[in-house]
């Protein structure tokens, strides 16, 4: 063979290899992107049930034509606690099967109908529509380039593949007999793991079986081994990620591999079963057949596995059990490009660790044992470091407000819930006894406050209570102000001995009443940090609430 021939089998193949790459994820991402809210609250309201899950999860992955944003989002709403580990496993399934969708196009349109030319159009307008456009718009042009250039490379991938029929004997590949099957889809699943991509190796075996490079079984076994391939990025996306990221990709090895290997131990029933409907139902032979088979090994899966997906998903939990600091649990790096999931993720996470300051403070008051505070406090600086990391890498789309809004909120929170802490820190270390006569105000006060907060963050939702807290925060300003200033003066003409007693009684009301600033603060902030609130106050352009003392 001459390196002209090398040249014009292989640059073809590789160059429309690689379009059609770049189209696919150019598609992804500003898909994912124009309808990503969409496709959050859809996932999060339609999971009510293993069904309602598997439907939720393959219209969703079909809808933006990517399985992988369908995890990474499913990781988030898991960690969020938006959704059980049980629905996930229903969401999970529906992806898989959803990713089916791309083989359709391309066996359907991509090869039987010349789009490449035709699409070249779609290539220019989308880049302008990216250049001049702003927000949902641009990320619809990106979108519409990737869908030309998908088009444009899997035609010149035709092309490539007529040529490589022409130089290379094809005919010596494994064929017929298990053994033959099981190496054949090893070959699929190689594919798989050097493209990165089951949806470019399983367009490259249909443009092959299109070119009649390889016969329909080869093919039916490099797709099979595609569709286990496809678990290997999701392997190296979770790895050292979080236990909810681990458990996901562990779920989707499983379940892909059990429908894999069940597909190829049964590979000779379904192909009598394509080659009966090509007759009987008038299904075309070829790349159709072959996105037909694809579906129905998946199918097959799917009905085995989802009446079966609360035990499915407990087997995983056992599998792996989750360990370490639950907050940071919440923290996935591979959420940060969805913001909307990061950004609810983050939330949950501030909400918990508010949630156990609050736990301090509230021992603290009523005077419990403080041996143990010392160390829980120093032990929280470490999450709020990771939370504070995280919201500031999230992606933010440039022009949508909202999520910036929401950022600009949690950081404040985390500035509160820093100081916060600092305080019960100094609380801690004065081993100060607040359940006396001369805290009873304060007390009752700052428990109020402690269960309404507490009130908020187990329903998801701060706001009803806001009011309340500020009021208390206030309250509890104006009357240690007051106690400062009488103790102040009774020590007056007091012994040296009693004016320390006086000025740690001070301090102590001072103390009272930062902690409870803050906590109304936190509140506020989170309050702000919550999507829906996120977009109201975007509106209404409010400002931040007046500081009740100086910090």
């Amino acid at each position: 063979m001459t390196l002209a021939n090398l040249q014009d089998v292989a640059y073809p193949f590789l160059g429309g290899l690689g379009l059609f790459l770049i189209g696919m994820l150019l598609l992804s991402q500003g898909l994912v992107a124009f309808g990503g809210s969409t496709m959050k609250h859809a996932l999060a309201h339609f999971t009510g049930t293993p069904t309602k899950a598997f439907v939720s999860g393959t219209l969703a992955t079909i809808a933006v034509q990517s399985s992988t944003a369908t995890t990474v989002t499913l990781i988030g709403f898991v960690s969020a606690g938006l959704i059980s580990f049980s629905q996930a496993i229903g969401v999970l399934i529906g992806a898989s099967l959803g990713n089916t969708a791309t083989g359709w196009i391309v066996a359907t349109l991509g090869l039987k109908v010349n789009l490449g030319f035709h699409t070249l159009p779609l290539i220019g307008i989308g880049a302008l529509v990216k250049l001049l456009a702003k927000g949902r718009l641009a990320d619809l042009g990106i979108a519409m380039t990737g869908f030309g250039l998908m088009f444009l490379g899997l035609e010149i991938l035709q092309h490539g593949m007529h040529g490589a029929a022409q130089v290379f004997d094809f005919t010596s590949l494994p064929s017929g007999g298990f053994w033959a099957t099981v190496i054949t889809m090893l070959v699929g699943l190689a594919l798989t793991a050097i493209l990165q991509s089951s949806t470019a190796a399983i367009a490259t075996t249909l443009t092959a079986l299109h070119a009649q490079v390889i016969n329909f079984d080869q093919a039916a076994a490099v797709v099979v081994g595609a569709a286990i391939g496809t678990t290997l990025t999701g392997i190296v996306v979770t790895a050292g990620g979080t236990i909810h990221a681990r458990r996901t990709a562990l779920a989707y090895v499983l379940f892909n591999t059990a429908t894999g290997t069940i597909a190829i131990v049964l590979l000779p029933a379904f192909l009598r079963i394509i080659a009966m409907l090509e007759v009987r139902a008038g299904l075309d032979a070829g790349t159709t057949s072959l996105a037909a088979f694809h579906t129905m090994f998946i199918s097959v899966g799917v009905l085995l596995f989802l009446p079966f997906a609360a035990q499915f998903s407990r087997l995983i939990e056992r599998i792996l059990p989750a360990h370490g600091e639950a907050t940071t649990q919440l923290l996935d790096a591979s959420l940060l490009a969805i913001p909307a999931v990061a950004l609810e993720a983050s939330q949950r996470a501030l909400e918990q660790a508010m949630s156990g300051l609050l736990n301090m403070f509230e021992e603290m008051l009523l005077g419990q044992s403080t041996t143990t505070h010392k160390g829980r406090l120093q032990a929280a600086i470490l999450p709020l470091d990771d939370i504070y990391s995280f919201v500031t890498r999230i992606e933010l789309p440039a022009a949508d407000t909202i999520p910036a809004a929401q950022r600009v909120a949690q950081l404040h929170a985390i500035d509160h819930l820093i100081r916060f802490r600092g305080r019960l820190s100094e609380l801690a270390q004065a081993r100060v006894v607040l359940a006396t006569s001369d805290y009873l105000w304060a007390l009752k006060s700052s428990q109020e406050m402690i269960q309404l907060a507490r009130r908020g963050v187990e329903r998801r939702g701060i706001e009803g209570d806001l009011e309340s807290i500020e009021s208390h925060a206030r309250f509890l300003s104006a009357r240690s102000l007051e106690m400062r200033h009488a103790a102040l003066q009774e020590g007056e003409a007091s012994s040296e001995g009693a004016a320390r007693i006086t000025l740690q009684l001070t301090d102590n009301f001072r103390w009272i009443e930062r902690n409870a600033n803050h906590i109304w603060r936190i509140c506020h902030y989170l309050n702000q940090g919550c999507s829906r609130r996120a977009q109201r106050t975007d509106a209404k352009q409010s400002s931040a609430p007046d500081e009740v003392v100086a910090t």
